[in-house]
């Protein structure tokens, strides 16, 4: 039958946990003196238990194992100072050499030391300045290209609510104009039903106001020998009203009459074509 693992955990029942100390110390001592024996090795053990109390076991002496254990302790410490200061010393001789290095390159990048530097450095020089162009010129229109696209999604944006806004004001408009029809149209029904004399209203659709107007006929410029005949024409035209309109009564007429009269043969001289 297959023996279950131990759980190794606190003890939480004290006479228990007394008794397991005493028989793993008892236990561990035995394992100590059994390696001083059989290996020759100086060997020392020092246990508290939860009560405080001390318990050891030294092969030897328990000062002696001590005492070569802080000297040995020091010696490491001191050796591991030197060798600490030994290594951050290296490394700083490191780094100085390093910037020497990276001063001397950015010089030479910038052409002002180049002495010193053959035909093969020179031309690897070039190849590292066309790189470092050809790098830059590349991030350079990346950038440009991000920032066109950048643009060009604003710009989009910008024209959906210009179109937005667009179809907004002319529904809004339509509406106003809806309005005003509806509000115009019940005047003029209203104005019909009390009067009926039509009446001229004005809608907004409408783009100019119409005015009739009684036009004076104009008369061109007359020469002489036309205004002879018109004035010849006028007396006969007058004549010829008063015997067709009043006959046998032509030297008696009224100031009525001869206002007719006058207002006929204005009427027909406007539709007489002077040569």
């Amino acid at each position: 039958m297959v023996r279950g693992k131990t759980v190794i955990s606190r003890i939480e029942n004290t006479t228990s946990r007394q008794v397991t100390f005493s028989k793993r110390r008892s236990g561990l001592f035995k394992k100590a003196k059994e390696l001083a024996i059989l290996c020759d090795a100086q060997v020392g053990v020092l246990v508290f238990s939860s009560t405080g109390r001390l318990y050891d076991y030294s092969n030897s002496s328990m000062r002696s194992v001590i005492e070569r254990y802080q000297q040995i302790k020091d010696g490491q410490q001191l050796m591991s100072a030197s060798t600490e200061a030994k290594f951050w010393q290296a490394e700083a001789e490191r780094l100085k050499q390093q910037l020497h290095n990276l001063e001397g390159s950015q010089r030479q990048l910038l052409a002002h030391d180049l002495s010193g530097l053959e035909w093969n450095d020179l031309k690897s020089l070039e190849n590292q300045l066309e790189t470092s162009l050809h790098n830059v010129r590349l991030k350079k229109d990346k950038i440009m290209v991000e920032q066109i696209q950048e643009l060009r999604k604003k710009e989009n944006i910008m024209h959906r609510e210009n179109m937005e806004l667009h179809r907004e004001f002319n529904m809004i408009r339509q509406d106003s104009v809806n309005f005003q029809r509806k509000v115009y149209g019940k005047q003029d029904v209203n104005g019909g039903q009390g009067s009926s004399v039509t009446q001229n209203t004005n809608t907004p659709d409408d783009a100019d106001e119409i005015r009739l107007e009684l036009s004076q006929p104009q008369v061109p410029d007359e020469k002489p020998e036309a205004a002879a005949k018109v004035k010849k024409s006028t007396i006969l035209c007058l004549d010829l009203i008063k015997v067709k309109t009043f006959p046998g009564k032509r030297s008696k007429l009224s100031q009525e009459e001869r206002l007719i009269n006058k207002r006929l043969a204005m009427t027909y001289l406007s539709q007489v074509k002077i040569p």
